[in-house]
Formats: structure tokens, C-alpha cells, sequence
């Protein structure tokens, strides 16, 4: 590992202003550590957000779920307000990693690193959510723009992020099973906004299925979903799965969210 200054500021105005024009905001580190052990990854300044109680905590209204930038894995798999109005974010949560990368990731870490086999990238563009930030609000249709990258700006802080409450949702993972993280993940809600069908570790970065999202606006059934054939345009290939593979199992694992979402 590279040498590093490190800071734990306690509020938002020290926290931008220490950044600097090298500097790396540091959430939960379960990917950028281990990026900077491995010479990945550098930086001259890390900018510890652990101390910073504005960016955690879960609020919960009649229409939203909004979820400070900060809080962990592991809160918002137990919260039972979430378990309540988003069951498959709750689910979602509960999934990722093991208990220590739980107890330690963040969801603004996660949704600022943009892994594209992250599962919180899912429930972003499959709920619709919006990011907010120390500048402005993004919506997650613009927020992830390719591989690990996003549309945040130099040095912008993620604040929070709100879903909006749909009447469905499920999130259903195949997942390498030494990592835990998606080969194809789905997430799948059936809102005010209509369906929507986002898929997570099949391509570089999050995707929605809108030939999905149309069949299951006119049917929201497992058959709707299975009469759809996905192309393999820009599907992963690897050692874990062929593009066809993976194209067949976003097709498969909708059938298996659709159940899931109409069962609860």
C-alpha cells in the first residue's frame, strides 16, 4: 500500500474542504482498502466519513424510503421499517458479502464505487431512486454512465439516496459463490411508475430490460417474463458463464422475482 494522510472530519464543510485534489472519500472500504493493499489503487488522502452521524440513518414516509449515505449493509437488512415498505431492498441488503462486509459497507460506498456486479446499483435503477449529494439530486436512469464509473463530479459527496415505496418488489441474485456478488442479479418493482427490470453483473455496468419491463406492464406474471428472449449485445462472457448464458438466466431469474414479488 501506497503512503496516505488520513482525516475524520465530523461534518460535511470539513469533509469537502479536506478532500483536496488528490483525495478519496473513504466510506466503507471494503473495496477501496483492498484496491490500495493490492497497489490498485492510490490516493494521498483518505477522507473517513465513520464519524459523521448526518450521513446514517433510515427515514421512512408514505411514499419514500431514503437512506443515509453511511449507513450499513447490515442496517438496512434489519431495519423492519424497510422489511415493511421495500422488502426486496431489505433482502437485497442481507445478501451482500458476508456479516463483516455487511457490518462495514455502506450503501454510499457502494453506489459511488459502481461495481458492475454490485447489487445496490440494482435496486437504484430498479426502484428508480435518486442519489442526493452535498450539490444536487441525480436519478439513477443517469447515475451509473459505464464501468466503475458514474455521473458524480470531482470531489461531490453522496448524502443519501430515496427509493420510492412500489406495491412489488424482489430482488433475486445468482451469485458466485466464493464472492457472493452477481453473475445476474435482478431486481425487479411494480410501482406508480410501472415496472421495472434492472439486471447487475451481466454487463459493465447496471442495465435495465425494457423489452421485459413492456411485456410485464402488459402481464406481471412469471409466463409474461419467460416468453421474453434477452440479446446477448453486450453481455459478459468469462469462465463463470457464456454471454448466452447470461442472457438466458435474466430471463430466468425475472420469472423467479416476479414469483417472489406476487408471493408476499
Amino acid at each position: 500500500m501506497y503512503a496516505f494522510d488520513y482525516q475524520r472530519p465530523e461534518n460535511r464543510t470539513a469533509a469537502v474542504g479536506g478532500l483536496g485534489a488528490d483525495g478519496r472519500y473513504l466510506a466503507g472500504g471494503q473495496s477501496l482498502i483492498q484496491a490500495m493493499k493490492l497497489r490498485l489503487s492510490s490516493s494521498e488522502r483518505l477522507v473517513d466519513l465513520s464519524a459523521m452521524t448526518d450521513l446514517k440513518g433510515i427515514k421512512v414516509d408514505a411514499a419514500t424510503v431514503t437512506i443515509g449515505a453511511m449507513t450499513t449493509h447490515a442496517e438496512v437488512a434489519a431495519s423492519a421499517e424497510v422489511k415493511k415498505a421495500i422488502p426486496g431492498l431489505a433482502e437485497l441488503a442481507a445478501g451482500i458479502g458476508d456479516q463483516m462486509v455487511r457490518n462495514m459497507g455502506t450503501i454510499g460506498g457502494s453506489v459511488a464505487n459502481a461495481d458492475p456486479a454490485a447489487c445496490y446499483p440494482a435496486a437504484l435503477l430498479g426502484l428508480g431512486a435518486t442519489v442526493h449529494t452535498d450539490r444536487r439530486t441525480i436519478a439513477a436512469d443517469v447515475f451509473f454512465t459505464g464501468l466503475y464509473e458514474t455521473a458524480l463530479q470531482a470531489g461531490e459527496l453522496i448524502t443519501a439516496v430515496s427509493f420510492p415505496i412500489p406495491k412489488y418488489s424482489a430482488y433475486i441474485k445468482y451469485k458466485q459463490a466464493a464472492s457472493r456478488f452477481a453473475l445476474v442479479g435482478i431486481f425487479l418493482s411494480h410501482g406508480a411508475g410501472g415496472v421495472r427490470v434492472a439486471v447487475t453483473g451481466a454487463k459493465s455496468n447496471v442495465f435495465r430490460v425494457t423489452a421485459m419491463e413492456a411485456a410485464l406492464t402488459a402481464s406481471f406474471t412469471a409466463a409474461a417474463a419467460k416468453a421474453v428472449a434477452v440479446p446477448t449485445d453486450g453481455i459478459n462472457g468469462d469462465m463463470h458463464g457464456s454471454p448466452a448464458y447470461r442472457a438466458a438466466m435474466i430471463t430466468v431469474m425475472t420469472q423467479r422475482a416476479v414469483t417472489a414479488a406476487l408471493a408476499r
